[in-house]
């Protein structure tokens, strides 16, 4: 591993350096491992590492190229990564989240247009207590999501989008249907929404600080 990892590091500093750029073809295989000092089995292995994480493009018959290096698709790993998350482990999930979401909507409220509005109420149309827990994630990762596009901010969009895990939002939603407490929370996100209408910044960083917090206790009460 410790070879591959220096042959990791090396791409980077191409990277680093501008020597490679997004979208830019890498060298054939042994020239750049000439050029780098490494064996061929060690650059092989750091191209399949990067590739993983969406750093590079291996195109079968064609070469190997970098991505666009776009925020969304570098944070594909991160997202994958909070999916295998566990237990007491989600809960420090829900601090990140607790510590960027409210920051979001604040940016979110001097920004978000009429139409990203009336979007967001429409994420809460036909949902009651009686929506099931498919239909229930659907509507919470689309008013999210609203929030968070409407920031402007790429790169925390792609990390929170990562954050999301469907998996455990089906979980959460399933014990809060449970509980009878569905209407509670859509009630927040009515709040929520209302406060970003006015543009009322703080309120809305509030509200959303309330609503994350909210739903972590519970997870901590359900673990």
């Amino acid at each position: 591993m410790a070879v591959t990892d220096e042959a990791i590091s090396k791409i980077k500093d191409m990277l680093l350096r501008g020597e490679l750029r997004a979208g830019d073809r890498l060298p054939p295989e042994k020239e750049l491992s000439d050029r780098l000092g490494l064996s061929r089995s060690s650059l092989r292995e750091a191209v399949k590492a990067l590739e993983l994480i969406r750093v590079l493009d291996v195109r079968r018959g064609d070469g190997t190229y970098v991505t666009s290096l776009d925020a969304k698709l570098l944070n594909e790993a991160v997202g994958f990564v909070v999916e295998l998350h566990q237990d007491r482990s989600i809960l420090e999930l829900f601090e990140v989240r607790r510590i960027l979401e409210p920051a979001t909507a604040f940016l979110a409220a001097g920004k978000i247009t009429p139409d990203e509005l009336t979007s967001l109420r429409a994420t809460m149309h036909g949902i009651d207590e009686n929506t099931d827990v498919e239909e229930l994630v659907a509507h919470d990762l689309e008013f999210h999501g609203i929030i968070t596009q409407s920031a402007g901010n790429a790169y925390l969009s792609s990390l929170l989008e990562a954050l999301s895990s469907r998996t455990v939002r089906a979980r959460i939603w399933r014990g809060l249907t449970q509980e009878k407490a569905v209407a509670h929370t859509l009630a927040e996100h009515k709040a929520i929404a209302d406060a970003l209408e006015r543009g009322d910044a703080e309120l809305v960083r509030a509200l959303v600080t309330v609503h994350i917090s909210g739903v972590e206790n519970w997870l901590r009460q359900a673990l």
